[in-house]
């Protein structure tokens, strides 16, 4: 079955504890698939974990597990080449036009690379997936000269929005957490 196809079936069965508004697949260390809904919108928002048999989690530690790989899978691809992924590639797409180099191409390639390793939402949250982002990521830093790696430095800076997401979805889970 299709990713697009589990999260239907994830969304209906969470629809029995409030309107659905988003669900993310989520496949943190343990390996067993898991979904983080958002039930409502904005202020009156709530959360809710599903297992991969579609029932509610009311584990606390699995409930911070799911969270976490999926606020960690999204701050990569949102802080990913600065953020600025598609108008780099664009960039780099006119200069290939004007100027051919091999540093050029190898950085668009790098650029390419990581396009792919982000890939097109939906998308299944994984210590995996963070990681072929990472690597596409620090290639794409190296063929720009950066020696450290921004992305490794804007994920360390965002701790606060990983423990602060964390602590939202814990406070406001549907299902009361043990």
């Amino acid at each position: 079955m299709r990713l697009g196809e589990q999260l239907e079936l994830a969304a209906a069965a969470a629809s029995a504890y409030g309107p659905v508004s988003a669900v993310l697949a989520a496949e943190p260390g343990s390996g067993s698939r898991a979904y983080l809904v958002a039930l409502g919108e904005d202020a009156a928002r709530e959360w809710l974990v599903l297992d991969s048999s579609l029932a509610a989690v009311s584990d606390r530690v699995r409930v911070r597990e799911v969270c976490s790989i999926v606020v960690l899978c999204e701050l990569a691809v949102e802080l990913a080449a600065g953020g600025q992924l598609e108008q780099l590639r664009s960039r780099f797409s006119e200069l290939r036009a004007s100027e051919r180099s091999p540093r050029t191409d190898a950085a668009r390639e790098a650029a390419a690379a990581l396009a792919g390793a982000v890939g097109a939402p939906p998308y299944v949250a994984s210590p995996a997936y963070l990681d072929r982002v990472g690597e596409a990521t620090r290639r794409l830093e190296r063929e720009l000269g950066e020696h450290a790696s921004p992305l490794a430095s804007a994920l360390a800076s965002h701790v606060g929005t990983v423990e602060a997401f964390i602590a939202e979805v814990e406070s406001r889970h549907r299902v009361p957490l043990r």
